[in-house]
């Protein structure tokens, strides 16, 4: 029974890890995208640009209900904890959704799309800033009692490090919707998100590195943890794996490679959301609640280990089918008519 209660709380880390992941990877490049559209020259190229999500940004969603659920349902009390003292930056970010989803349907049936091309661009920069303000703070820290609850002000995330990691998380969407695009368009609006693409990664690397540099200036936390042995061995090494996946990135940009350019942009996601994961383990909310504090109890748990092993490989057919039956270029502002 020991061994149980201790292996279901990390493999509900696990899967929370893993789901957040795939919603960061495929919702990225659709929010990152969604920005793009703001810099569109005219309407004709911001057809296509929206027109390249026009099947799958519904199912790029999903994993962020899937990552809220799994969180609400393993991790009862870090879920209530964190919407309670990001209570703000949630709601900017459930009103950009909204934004983007109306502007979305909208734009596809009026005459005149200025207004609707705004509330599209506009709510993707809304949702991307908001997220980068709630990953700030959930890093910095949450104040809370010995049981676990917020205790904080509700003006807590707003910081200067909170902000840095915003501006960081929309240049990294907008790396991973560039590189989306130059393998989903051509012509000119491919060569022009080569430009995109290469100063985008040029300012998240220099995000990046200021918040390495940043975070344990800042936190005396990380600090701790970080330069603790035989981790600190660990985080040495991640800056260069990073570095050189930024490399490989940057040269398949130059080169003009179609598909490369978006798979290291995804490895790049990956090392990043790893090496948060092994920062702030075994914490759910960094650095006051283990996982095994805030889990739920063990008859939650399995059952839903039954439930997820049902609909998840479900969820994952159906978005590998959807990104296969709508792979190649789109070449038309009217495409999916």
């Amino acid at each position: 029974m020991e061994a149980i209660n201790t292996t279901l709380p990390l493999l509900w880390f696990g899967l929370v890890a893993l789901f957040l992941n795939l919603y960061l990877i495929t919702d990225g490049f659709d929010l990152g995208v969604g920005i793009l559209t703001l810099t569109a020259a005219n309407e004709e190229r911001r057809g296509i640009i929206i027109n390249t999500l026009s099947s799958v940004w519904d199912a790029n969603e999903t994993w962020l209900v899937c990552t809220g659920g799994l969180l609400y349902g393993a991790f009862p009390l870090a879920y209530a904890t964190i919407v309670n003292a990001l209570y703000i930056p949630i709601t900017l970010m459930v009103i950009g959704f909204i934004f983007r989803a109306v502007s979305f349907e909208f734009r596809e049936h009026s005459i005149n799309k200025t207004y609707w091309n705004w509330g599209f661009g506009g709510g993707s920069l809304l949702v991307a800033l908001s997220q980068g303000l709630i990953l700030g703070g959930v890093i910095a820290g949450i104040k809370v009692d010995e049981a676990g609850n917020f205790i904080g002000g509700t003006w807590d995330w707003w910081n200067l490090p909170s902000i840095l990691v915003a501006l960081t998380v929309v240049q990294g969407y907008v790396l991973i919707g560039s590189t989306y695009l130059i393998a989903k368009t051509e012509g000119e609006l491919k060569r022009y998100h080569y430009i995109t693409a290469k100063f985008s990664a040029i300012t998240t690397f220099i995000g990046a590195l200021a918040l390495t540099i940043a975070a344990p200036m800042f936190y005396e936390s990380i600090r701790t943890k970080i330069f603790h042995q035989p981790e600190v061995l660990i985080f040495e090494a991640i800056p260069f794996v990073a570095t050189g996946a930024m490399a490989l990135l940057m040269n398949s940009i130059n080169r003009r490679e179609e598909k490369m350019p978006f798979v290291w942009t995804i490895v790049v996601f990956l090392i990043t959301i790893l090496s948060l994961a092994f920062v702030v383990f075994p914490y759910i909310i960094p650095f006051q609640v283990t996982i095994y504090q805030a889990s739920s109890s063990l008859s939650a748990q399995t059952f839903m280990i039954a439930f997820i092993g049902f609909f998840v490989p479900i969820i994952l057919f159906y978005n590998i089918y959807l990104y296969r039956v709508f792979q190649g270029k789109v070449v038309s502002p009217h495409y999916g008519d």
